[in-house]
């Protein structure tokens, strides 16, 4: 079943360089996931979201305004795991079927707080290129066009729009494709990640 999932993702990816996949999660799993000791008893623990890398990082709430915690692969929860290892299979597929050479992802369990937004900007970092795919999985019931939060993509010649529903996993070049989030009228939750060319280090945990 999710072979299909998968070659509809390398196929976006191929012919436009970004995919949709609703399903990817299932409504039991997303469930899991959103209580989850990950979610739940840790949500003291989710930080503000900054601009830029390590030393340069920079807390900036007029460009964004998420709370995110990193995974840990190694001591998510179960209900996490389910999503990383499923991951993981994606990153196989795709170095079979598109000859990439991804080793690595690296994730964050992301909240958006009513209102709050991330301005248009691009993934990958000037002075690090080791986020080729951009991924996220949205963790979101019931969520309806009037709650606005849309991912919006910066196309070569037309923008789109994408709802963050429940089980819904978006995939996108980081190096190509421009894009923002618009403010919500209802907190926004999502797994937010990257898939590398490198195998991913611990500097976020």
């Amino acid at each position: 079943m999710m072979d299909e999932t998968f070659e509809r993702i390398a196929d976006g990816l191929a012919e436009h360089g970004y995919a949709i996949a609703d399903l990817f999660l299932s409504q039991a799993e997303v469930d899991a996931i959103r209580n989850s000791a990950d979610f739940l008893q840790e949500a003291d623990q989710f930080k503000k979201a900054g601009i830029g890398k390590q030393n340069d990082l920079q807390i900036n709430e007029a460009i964004r305004g998420d709370y995110i915690r990193w995974l840990d692969k190694n001591n998510a929860s179960a209900p996490a795991k389910v999503y990383l290892d499923r991951l993981q299979e994606l990153i196989g597929y795709i170095n079979r079927t598109l000859f990439l050479s991804l080793k690595d992802y690296e994730v964050h369990m992301t909240i958006y707080p009513a209102g709050t937004f991330y301005k248009r900007h691009l993934d990958q970092f000037k002075k690090d290129d080791h986020r080729k795919l951009s991924v996220i999985c949205y963790l979101n019931d019931h969520w309806q066009d009037e709650h606005g939060g849309q991912l919006r993509m910066y196309l070569d010649n037309e923008t789109k729009d994408i709802l963050p529903v429940s089980g819904r996993l978006v995939c996108f070049r980081s190096d190509q494709i421009e894009h923002e989030v618009l403010p919500a009228t209802r907190e926004r939750l999502s797994l937010t990640g990257w898939i590398l060319d490198q195998v991913a280090d611990l500097r976020h945990l």
